[in-house]
């Protein structure tokens, strides 16, 4: 298939998704493809997939679905964690023409070109515990904002979570590469960097390919954002997202002394209840999150608090539910990201019995959804009168432009050039 030229893209989940879309990007533009908007015509598209719920399994086959009718003699590569986990089913997909796991996603280019349309589907793919490098991946020209990748993968053993089939062991760059990234990044006019992982907090030194440490101990998260600070040309980093037990005191101390690290965090809670928690194999308590909480809005009551939760997980009765909303009620908070407990092949949690049926999952999605609405509404009336800095990013197709305060209120405005990717004083 030396003639495909043209490439398009679409990313399904989440940030390090974007990351790794955008660098794969690159490796095929240096490889003289042409890259294409997704809804345009391409030769090759490339799906990079999620496999957090069922939607982004059902997202994956409508996409390629649309492909085939809009563009049936057109390539369709699979990669990212649906393809890992299985890429058998994925291979069935009508249309469908390469699959591959998390081992061969940035050798794409070399894959394609040994296809043909019409041939059986192509699967390059591994065991996951095969899988131990690690491939640096940042997005730019996609997002204002870019999302470096710095972590992948995650040892930790939640019964509901298949993220450890997908992405393997947990495995980190080192701060030497980020810190080289970084300073990529500010030549070419990055004014802020995402830090992204799958399990952030879980920042360790990279290990040699006899298994031995390559640097010291030391280099931890904690080390790791003490060194970007002082990257030149960087003027805002956030902190993706982060488990509560890995965001230790001196990270939250460091951030509220911080010039550059934006007073925002997001903190995965997935339940407010310990029972809940336990049957999901958290390692931590309410009580701790709870604590967390407390010390951010003492060292920064502007803080914005993002928080991931999950519905519906078996064994989650009313009363379980509402421990959950309660808290979440009574903690100084500003948004959540809800999600409905779906079940995920080879989890433990899938083997549960006392399962919550869908109707009532439901419910209680929207009842956690109109809570982050309020709780959303609150924040912002907070700081009604206060200017904030904000980077705005690029204008929209109505001639507005929109970006973030430091502490993550979203702005809006009447475009102006001068301010894409410009920092700008801003009266709420």
């Amino acid at each position: 298939m030396a003639e495909a030229r043209t490439v398009a893209f679409h990313t399904l989940g989440c940030k390090l998704n974007f990351s790794e879309t955008s660098s794969i990007s690159r490796l095929m533009e240096d490889k003289g493809f042409e890259k294409k908007e997704f809804t345009d015509l391409a030769d090759v598209y490339v799906i990079n997939t999620c496999s957090v719920t069922d939607n982004a399994d059902k997202e994956c086959r409508q996409l390629v679905r649309r492909i085939q009718r809009k563009a049936p003699e057109s390539l369709v590569v699979i990669t990212g964690c649906y393809a890992q986990l299985k890429p058998k089913e994925i291979a069935e997909i009508p249309g469908v023409d390469l699959v591959l796991g998390a081992a061969e996603k940035f050798n794409i280019a070399q894959h394609i070109s040994e296809l043909t349309k019409g041939d059986s589907t192509k699967i390059s793919s591994c065991d996951i515990e095969d899988v131990t490098g690690f491939h640096s991946s940042w997005s730019v020209n996609d997002r204002t904002r870019t999302f470096l990748k710095v972590q992948d993968g995650c040892d930790y053993n939640c019964s509901f979570c298949t993220i450890p089939m997908a992405r393997g062991k947990s495995r980190s760059d080192s701060i030497t590469n980020v810190v080289a990234n970084a300073e990529h990044l500010a030549k070419h006019g990055v004014k802020e960097i995402v830090l992204t992982g799958v399990n952030l907090g879980d920042f360790r030194p990279p290990t040699s390919a006899m298994g031995a440490l390559e640097t010291s101990k030391n280099e931890d998260f904690y080390s790791l954002i003490k060194a970007l600070e002082n990257v030149e040309g960087i003027q805002r980093y956030r902190i993706s997202s982060i488990e509560p037990n890995l965001l230790k005191n001196e990270i939250i101390e460091f951030v509220a002394n911080s010039d550059k690290f934006m007073p925002h965090f997001h903190i995965p809670l997935q339940s407010g209840s310990n029972k809940i928690l336990g049957l999901m194999r958290r390692r931590y308590k309410r009580e701790l999150y709870a604590e967390r909480v407390a010390l951010i809005k003492t060292l920064m009551p502007h803080c914005c608090i993002g928080v991931d939760v999950i519905v519906g997980f078996p064994g989650e009765t009313d009363e379980d539910f509402k421990e959950t909303f309660d808290f979440l009620h009574a903690l100084d908070i500003s948004y959540l990201h809800v999600f409905t407990y779906s079940e995920r092949d080879n989890t433990l949690a899938v083997t549960m019995d006392n399962i919550v049926p869908i109707h009532i999952r439901n419910e209680r999605n929207k009842s956690l959804r109109n809570l982050s609405y309020m709780k959303l509404q609150y924040f912002t009336q907070q700081h009604s009168g206060q200017t904030r800095k904000v980077l705005f990013e690029g204008k929209d197709k109505k001639g507005m432009i929109e970006g973030y305060t430091d502490n993550y209120i979203k702005i809006a405005a009447p475009a102006k050039d001068k301010w894409v990717n410009e920092i700008v004083d801003w009266k709420i």
